[in-house]
């Protein structure tokens, strides 16, 4: 018998495109929901295409991105494909767009266009900057709103060009909050009074998603008028946390800045000196001599392998680390234990398996209601009969729509 999972029975229609909107919907699918991902006709979705591509010309990450995912065509810019995507929407649960604000209230189908037929829609959107406000019309890709959130500029080194993680981080960070946003909105929904209308708008913008990871900047700023700069491989006010050369040139990550732990780990660097030193006993201290504790950690990694660097502060319960590739990660007994990569199956165009590809689970884990992939991301419109015909279409009628370009 199949686990039940958290989200079964509730219908999503995606009609967002490249990231945020689409990741957002991986994660819903994941736990269980019906997402019906609503492509443009011809190549779909632009991620099929983006980067490295399988024998069949579609893109690996598609393939993990668009897992569970019911995929069907519709042709956005005809009033016949608005009128069927208005037709979905009735039937949803939720509903997320990423589209430029402004533009599904051109299609006429903003929240207040299908509230009269779906009051308790939950619907999402996400954007660079959010449905209101004086940035709210410009683009907003993953690169800009990161470095409007703050969040670029504490990334690099002093008096360097601010450094990008090699990664769309805004858009993840943005889905991660959508669909936090509409697990509330459905809290509420459950919540709500026999009379109350239930449904409801989640606004998330790519840079505020980023801005909500800021930590301590923002009341540092106001109430002490700190600008926290970029630290390098380091973290501003704590010590000794900090990335380092070893003898067989690979690189760890050692955090030592708890007050046992930093003794600790001198004493066990062979600095006994630095652990027994009063005005070091507690991270004030230590932040003032910041250089003299690093170089010393520094001087010890230096004329050790990594192996035993994390072997020996493991030894005394300093937290340490390598730092890894994604080959690293494929070959460690933790990945692996923890179950962090599923198997698919990818079929061709006659339904029959030709080969196998490894895509990440989607987290968290849950004991009783996992999450689980049933299949990975399919053909551009491979559920569009299906789905058609649930709403009244018969096969004359897609036929026709098929002709004149809609689907």
């Amino acid at each position: 018998m199949t686990n039940p999972r958290p989200l079964d029975g509730l219908r999503v229609i995606e009609v967002g495109q490249l990231l945020a909107g689409p990741f957002a919907g991986t994660m819903l699918a994941y736990f269980g929901a019906e997402v019906i991902k609503v492509e443009p006709p011809g190549d779909g979705d632009p991620i099929r295409n983006w980067r490295l591509l399988d024998e069949s010309g579609t893109s690996y990450w598609w393939r993990s991105l668009g897992r569970n995912k019911k995929s069907i065509t519709l042709n956005l810019r005809a009033a016949q494909g608005r009128k069927i995507l208005g037709q979905l929407v009735e039937t949803a649960d939720v509903l997320i767009e990423n589209f430029k604000p402004g533009t599904m209230e051109k299609w006429g189908l903003g929240p207040e266009d299908v509230k009269t037929d779906n009051p308790d829609l939950i619907y999402t959107r996400i954007s660079g900057y959010g449905q209101t406000g004086p940035y709210s019309t410009k683009p907003g890709y993953a690169s800009v709103t990161e470095a409007f959130s703050g969040f670029r500029y504490i990334n690099g080194f002093p008096g360097d060009v601010p450094v990008r993680p090699n990664l769309s981080l805004g858009d993840s960070v943005a889905g991660i909050h959508a669909v936090i946003g509409i697990l509330l909105a459905l809290m509420a929904k459950k919540n709500a009074r026999p009379s109350q209308p239930t449904g409801q708008v989640v606004d998330v913008a790519l840079y505020e998603s980023m801005f909500n990871l800021m930590e301590g900047i923002v009341p540092e700023y106001d109430g002490g008028g700190a600008i926290r700069e970029p630290a390098g491989s380091t973290l501003t006010g704590i010590v000794p946390t900090n990335t380092y050369l070893c003898a067989d040139g690979k690189h760890v990550v050692i955090g030592g800045n708890g007050d046992s732990i930093y003794a600790r780990l001198m004493k066990a660097i062979g600095r006994g000196d630095l652990a027994d030193d009063p005005a070091l006993e507690k991270n004030p201290g230590r932040v003032v001599q910041q250089k003299t504790i690093d170089d010393a950690v520094a001087a010890w990694t230096s004329i050790n392998t990594s192996t035993t660097v994390i072997t020996c502060l493991e030894q005394v319960d300093v937290p340490v680390g390598p730092i890894f590739s994604i080959e690293d990660a494929f070959n460690d007994p933790h990945y692996q234990a923890r179950e962090m990569f599923e198997e698919v199956e990818i079929k061709g165009q006659d339904g029959m398996a030709e080969s196998t590809l490894k895509i990440p689970a989607i987290l968290p884990k849950l004991s009783a209601t996992p999450g689980a992939t049933k299949w990975p991301g399919g053909e551009v419109g491979s559920h569009t009969q299906d789905i058609l015909e649930e709403i009244g279409y018969n096969a004359e009628e897609q036929a026709t729509l098929k002709d004149q370009g809609y689907i």
